[in-house]
């Protein structure tokens, strides 16, 4: 089971990869770079927690209320798991590619 002191600890280390990477730094003559669409996609997912997290505080200092902190601990769940959906398919994509022959 996730404890929140879990879960701050993954934001925290998730907004660490996002400050040290190097993602959206390319330049791409048209379009945006698949780099920067993975920083923007990984960032607001990172947002979706934090909001998630501060409806949680609030509730439990009884400013919010229970269907608000379900709503959003919801949206972050949908959130995260297609964030790892899409990470899956990126990596099965690329085991595919090393094994095509040269």
């Amino acid at each position: 089971m996730a404890t929140p002191t879990i879960a701050a600890n993954a934001y925290a280390n998730l907004a660490r990869v996002l400050e040290h990477s190097g993602a959206g730094k390319g330049s791409e003559p048209s379009g945006q770079s698949f780099a920067s669409l993975l920083k923007d996609t990984v960032g607001s997912v990172l947002e979706s927690g934090r909001k998630s997290d501060a409806q949680t505080v609030a509730m439990a200092a009884g400013k919010a209320n229970v269907m608000d902190v379900v709503t959003a601990v919801a949206d972050t769940d949908v959130a995260v798991s297609t964030l790892v959906s899409v990470r899956d398919r990126v990596i099965a994509a690329y085991e595919d590619i090393m094994k095509m022959p040269i």
